[in-house]
């Protein structure tokens, strides 16, 4: 509604110089698909970029949960592969304390033979610690300083299970052993055997967390998240060392992990996860403002220049009104403008001939409606001549000669009735009928005629002198003095009338049949000028689509078939569609 009543206030004149409408016309069609294409761009762009970093960060928090899940798989298979094998009865050698016999030391040797050969290049430790703080495994471990291992310190002492500690620093080795900075991921493993000697004993197993760790700190930096996992308790085994606060609006990715049931979760703020968007959204507008002022600058300059040309031709056609006809316009341009200053300076130089033309034209106006008046006046002068002749072949005995005229006078009054473009089909059949008695008086009851129309049909209008000049192609190019047989049919398809005219005369050669309804220079003699002329009238009268077709066989015959809609006469002299 406010584009409407914007448009009409600049046309309706309340803004007067032509300069300021074209100002605003060039701004509003530049602008309004200029916004729009940039707001559909940008929501398009906005909506993929979106989504696109949301599968990004799905992906990405499945690969971190599915390589977590493959290093807690790894430890916990090999955790029960340690306690199977110190469930077997046979291990009854293997004690809490440092072994002294034989037996014993053999037992051990063959037990960390075993520990040495499930370790794999990310194992940091494997160890049995029992509970007197004898352990077997690697030689260095300070049992002493595992308190210092946060989750260690929270086992609670019935634990049954495996007990994830997570994450942490491996601290615990002893002096000059190990690296007191490698992370590592932790495991323990309560043994409960009543019957074993390693009953209340621990398996811890340590895997290097470096690698995983680092996947975490590219995931964080990549996505600007924050990466939490929580065990099942809801203890904290990992979470980014960036201060965040969470929020309802954040971005959540999470996973939980089926091994451990830790839960994997990446909060990004929601500041953070459209900030690609708002670049778009922000450089969108950026685009939009210079375009605009750019369309601005070119839409005055060009409004400018095109109203000055304007302007210019307004003050000549001033001077032409106050009669100053060798007024010029300067031609200053091949474009529309230079076209209408041309136009303009061979009007000014055809002003005085257009006068003459003028008059002269008067003068043709006034000759043309005489001869209209005379051409009134030579029917009535044929007719009462032929009227003349009629009566005085009455009068001689002449009744062939007396019955000729007056078929001919009927004939000719339909056809120099000019008054009416559309006549009714039985008022054409009569004319057809009265010039039959004269081809039969000229060649006697040689040929036959057919007719086949319902009474009902012969209300529809069809075009005044269209089957006269058919009939005279089948008597002068068809039949043989006359002899033969015509069939004429009209019926009712739907809306339309069907007509068909067939003889069994002489034919259409084939080249001639083609040539019948192209267009072309008079022809000598009558052959195929009346079949145009009548498919001319039916197309000018009713449309393209309607008209004649001409089948015909060379000494065959020829069938002329005619379509047209139905139309009736109105009580007020014109047709009216069925």
């Amino acid at each position: 509604m406010n584009i409407h009543w914007l448009y009409r206030r600049i046309w309706s004149g309340s803004y007067r110089s032509i300069r300021t409408k074209l100002l605003f016309c060039f701004l509003i069609v530049t602008l309004i698909p200029l916004l729009s294409l940039g707001a559909v761009s940008y929501y398009q762009s906005a909506r993929i970029i979106n989504s696109q970093f949301g599968k990004y960060g799905e992906n990405a928090v499945a690969q971190l949960e599915q390589q977590t899940s493959s290093s807690l798989s790894r430890m916990k298979q090999l955790s029960e592969t340690i306690y199977s094998y110190l469930l077997d009865p046979a291990r009854t050698d293997l004690g809490n304390r440092a072994p002294v016999s034989y037996n014993e030391i053999i037992e051990k040797n063959d037990f960390e033979a075993l520990l040495k050969s499930l370790r794999t290049d990310k194992t940091a430790g494997i160890y049995i610690i029992t509970p007197s703080g004898y352990y077997y495994g690697e030689n260095n471990l300070d049992v002493t300083k595992l308190g210092s291992i946060p989750a260690w310190k929270e086992k609670p002492s019935s634990y049954q299970g495996i007990y994830w500690l997570g994450f942490y620093m491996q601290n615990h080795a002893m002096t000059s052993a190990g690296d007191p900075n490698l992370p590592v991921l932790g495991l323990a493993v309560p043994i409960h055997n009543s019957n074993g000697a390693q009953d209340g004993s621990t398996i811890l197993i340590e895997e290097n967390a470096q690698e995983l760790l680092h996947m975490f700190r590219l995931f964080e930096k990549d996505t600007k998240a924050h990466l939490t996992i929580k065990a099942a308790d809801g203890r904290i085994v990992y979470q980014s060392a960036s201060a965040f606060t969470p929020k309802d609006s954040d971005m959540i990715w999470d996973r939980t992990l089926a091994v451990s049931q830790w839960t994997l979760e990446a909060r990004l703020p929601a500041k953070a996860f459209y900030l690609s968007s708002g670049i778009i959204r922000s450089n969108t507008i950026v685009v939009a403002v210079i375009s605009c002022l750019l369309a601005f600058g070119l839409a005055y300059i060009f409004s400018s220049r095109f109203t000055d040309r304007i302007r210019s031709l307004k003050d000549s056609m001033q001077k032409v009104s106050f009669g100053k006809l060798d007024t010029r316009m300067p031609i200053e341009g091949r474009d529309e403008l230079g076209s209408l200053d041309m136009s303009f300076n061979r009007m000014v130089s055809g002003v005085q001939t257009l006068v003459q033309e003028v008059e002269q034209s008067e003068r043709l106006k006034k000759e043309a409606e005489l001869k209209a008046f005379h051409y009134q006046i030579n029917p009535h002068l044929l007719f009462n001549t032929l009227n003349s002749i009629q009566w005085k072949a009455r009068l001689e005995g002449a009744e062939d000669i007396r019955q000729m005229l007056y078929h001919l006078t009927m004939v000719l009054e339909g056809n120099l009735d000019i008054s009416q473009e559309l006549i009714t089909l039985g008022r054409e059949l009569r004319m057809i009928e009265h010039f039959l008695k004269i081809q039969e008086i000229r060649y006697g009851d040689v040929f036959r005629y057919e007719l086949h129309c319902e009474e009902a049909l012969k209300r529809y209008l069809i075009p005044r002198m269209t089957l006269q000049p058919l009939f005279e192609n089948i008597f002068f190019h068809g039949f043989t003095d006359g002899i033969g047989l015509i069939e004429l049919g009209v019926r009712e398809e739907k809306e339309e009338l069907l007509l068909t005219l067939k003889d069994n005369g002489a034919g259409i050669s084939a080249e001639k049949l083609e040539r019948l309804f192209i267009p072309g220079p008079k022809r000598r003699g009558r052959g195929g000028l009346g079949v145009q002329n009548a498919d001319q009238k039916f197309k000018l009268h009713f449309g393209p689509e309607f008209g004649l077709t001409v089948h015909s066989t060379k000494g065959e015959g020829t069938t002329i078939i005619i379509r047209w809609p139905k139309r009736e006469e109105r009580s007020d002299g014109y047709s009216k569609e069925d």
